[in-house]
């Protein structure tokens, strides 16, 4: 072979080398990263949606806050869903509520966690970039913006977050759980999971339902103190021949607690600290005594079940009560503000809907007409559909 010839056939197995290459990175799985964290709330439907996008062969990567709950969360869905989420995270807090210093330190500590989210984001290089709300999504987003990655945000709750009336200004597409909570909000509802999509409609369950009035209260996974103290006292004084079963989760610490309110109250109660298969308990229950979170409210309506909610009194806009508005003005629902509320007008209330189960039926049927049922899966599409555009 000539040196020319040699040339020729090397230059030629470069190209095809090079080809490869390229082909193998156009070839390699799009990465996706989700920015939620600091409650469920907002973790549990960025799970939901990252369960989505994996199914349709992208990688997820999630960008969290240094310390905070979704680190543990996270690992553990992504254990049991089957795939790997890579776990960046940055040091970024809530400020609001917690005094003038902070106020004054939060621009220096804002644009820290910005300079680390674009170094995170500049490593994993994302086809996208997905802001479920909180204050980690704030840099995130900020630092995605800077990159011109794309920006897709989603508004849990009913009235809007600090975060994400900042992000929509920019943002190539905003999504909301409730209408109108977002200026040009797209209505795709809160993402939750497979398995309280699945369970009966409330037409099937009831008709096969007898016996006790079946009460399901959620204290929620740190303790609400009021529900924990205030349901146990008011169960004691309800009718005598009203009859109910209770199964009450209280959160890790309030267990105990919990327990002796029902003995003073001479009430007989299933009182758990958490509930490791929420479906089956939506599913079993005939109504619900709970707060009214953004997916605690999305949960109820995806199963179709009505419930009496105490919103807390302390969220931020008062978010919760018009979270609970959503299912209260359809009749799926009542709302008692915690400040008016006693032991004694909590069981007026608790004798009417233990009296039977046609008016319980009747809110649980309204509720599931509220659902938006496939969220994850609507939510997949939009992000796809931009990825591709």
């Amino acid at each position: 072979m000539s040196r020319s010839q040699a040339d020729s056939t090397s230059a030629s197995e470069k190209r095809t080398v090079r080809k490869v290459v390229a082909r193998k990175f156009i070839e390699r799985p799009k990465t996706v990263v989700i920015m939620a964290g600091g409650t469920g709330g907002h973790v549990y439907p960025g799970l939901a949606v990252a369960e989505a996008m994996h199914q349709r062969g992208f990688n997820i990567a999630w960008l969290g806050s240094r310390g905070g709950m979704e680190k543990e969360l996270v690992a553990k869905a992504s254990e049991q869903m089957g795939f790997d989420i890579a776990f960046s995270e940055i040091e970024i807090s809530g400020v609001r509520g917690k005094g003038r210093m902070a106020l004054l330190a939060a621009p220096f500590r804002v644009l820290k966690a910005i300079e680390q989210a674009k170094q995170i984001l500049q490593k994993l290089r994302p086809a996208l970039v997905i802001g479920m709300g909180g204050f980690v999504a704030g840099p995130g987003g900020m630092a995605a913006r800077k990159l011109k990655i794309p920006l897709v945000i989603h508004e849990q709750n009913a009235a809007a977050g600090t975060t994400n009336k900042i992000l929509r200004r920019f943002a190539n597409l905003t999504l909301v759980a409730f209408p109108g909570s977002l200026k040009n909000g797209v209505f795709v509802g809160n993402p939750v999971r497979k398995d309280i999509e699945t369970v009966a409609p409330p037409q099937q369950r009831f008709a096969q339902k007898e016996g006790p009035i079946k009460v399901l209260v959620l204290g929620g996974s740190r303790g609400a103190l009021a529900i924990n103290e205030m349901v146990p006292a008011a169960f004691g004084k309800v009718n005598k021949a009203l009859p109910f079963q209770i199964v009450h989760q209280t959160g890790k610490d309030k267990l105990e607690a919990t327990k002796e309110s029902y003995a003073l109250a001479g009430v007989k109660a299933n009182v758990v600290p958490y509930i490791e298969l929420m479906s089956e308990a939506l599913e079993w229950a005939d109504f619900a005594i709970c707060r009214s979170g953004a997916l605690t409210v999305s949960e109820l309506a995806a199963v179709g079940l009505g419930a009496v909610f105490i919103p807390f009194p302390y969220a931020i806009d008062d978010h919760q009560t018009k979270n609970a508005d959503f299912l209260v003005q359809c009749g799926a629902a009542v709302v008692k503000q915690q400040k008016e509320l006693s032991p004694e007008i909590l069981a007026v209330l608790l004798n009417e809907l233990l009296a039977g189960r046609e008016r319980l039926q009747q809110m649980a049927v309204k509720a599931k007409q509220q659902s938006k049922p496939h969220a994850a899966e609507k939510f997949a599409d939009f992000c796809e559909e931009l990825i591709h555009d």
